[in-house]
């Protein structure tokens, strides 16, 4: 097995723990890092003992392949750049600003034969990752994503910042054709939507409820799924996944008798995972379960969850709100 060549592009506060995840790894060389920031860039560097570049297209020469965790919108310019200079990316959700560019994006990875992996790193949760073999069919999952407020990716809406992860993995839960789309959402703190509410429902039957929020004094991430038979709750902070079966055994109410069963997976790190299979891929030139694909899917409900909120925000009650710019 070759000795792997990656970069680091965007070395923010996600972009920084990439690199060190990269730097970790065996059989992988951490070439260096690229961000206009250069005093962030050098401190990075320095502790991952790597090179540093203010101008990434100096960093892509030297490597096989890169993370991109730069703002949502330069994905698409930074990835294009990429990809012409032959380099396998890993690139952060939401991947593209619009569709037409995450189509090009595609397009242009398949012609070249290079690896397209979206960063939805709820994916690789141990607990997500524990739930899907308990999977059977999902009639409702209700979702709630609520975090307290940081002064990042407020440059985007909280559809695009938080929503899409729950999108994302509801899109693989159900694997079944959209039919509508409920919406409601509000800006609060900032000019985008901090706050949203979708109502998915599917054309199987399937309904999902999806709640997020960046403005709460306390942070939850939790989704439920209810199917003929069980339960399923999966905590994604603390990476738990319970499940309740119904058995044959009836309760004096009548009720089936609960067998519960929870499991934690302290231990687990999802970039790690996220980050190591992104390299196998690399070596084995294999298809990423998150594909450019699979990136574009979330990308496209989001957006319809986006338009739809807006149209809500036309209303009468919204005209007079003032929001800071």
């Amino acid at each position: 097995m070759k000795n792997l060549k990656v970069g680091v592009i965007g070395v923010g506060y996600l972009g920084r723990f990439h690199a060190q995840k990269y730097a970790e790894q065996e059989n992988v060389t951490l070439v260096g890092v690229a961000d206009i920031d250069k005093k962030q860039c050098q401190n990075v560097a320095k502790e991952c003992h790597c090179a540093f570049f203010t101008d990434y297209k100096e960093l892509i020469k030297q490597v096989d392949a890169v993370s991109i965790v730069v703002p949502t919108s330069y994905h698409y310019e930074v990835a294009c750049d990429c990809i012409h200079s032959g380099v396998d990316i890993l690139l952060e959700k939401p991947m593209t600003v619009t569709l037409e560019e995450a189509d090009d994006l595609i397009a242009k990875a398949e012609n070249k034969k290079l690896i397209l992996q979206i960063g939805h790193l709820e994916r690789f949760n141990p607990a997500v990752q524990a739930m899907e073999p308990l999977l059977t069919t999902p009639v409702f999952i209700e979702s709630n994503r609520i975090a307290t407020f940081k002064n990042r990716g407020v440059d985007v809406d909280v559809v695009l910042d938080l929503m899409i992860h729950d999108i994302d993995i509801i899109l693989n839960i159900v694997q079944s054709p959209l039919k509508t789309i409920h919406t409601v959402g509000a800006p609060v703190v900032t000019s985008n939507t901090d706050i949203a509410n979708a109502r998915l429902i599917f054309e199987n039957g399937a309904t999902a409820n999806v709640t997020v929020s960046r403005i709460a004094r306390t942070n939850v991430r939790k989704m439920r799924i209810f199917q003929p038979g069980s339960y399923i709750k999966v905590d994604f902070g603390n990476k738990k996944v319970m499940t309740i079966k119904l058995s044959d055994e009836l309760l004096e109410s009548g009720m089936p008798k609960q067998v519960v069963d929870l499991r934690t997976f302290e231990d687990g790190d999802a970039l790690r995972s996220e980050i190591v299979a992104f390299t196998q891929h690399v070596e084995t030139r294999s298809k990423p379960a998150v594909s450019g694909a699979e990136g574009r899917r979330a990308l496209a409900v989001a957006l319809q969850v986006m338009a739809q909120i807006k149209e809500h925000q036309s209303l009468e009650l919204f005209k007079d709100l003032r929001h800071p710019s």
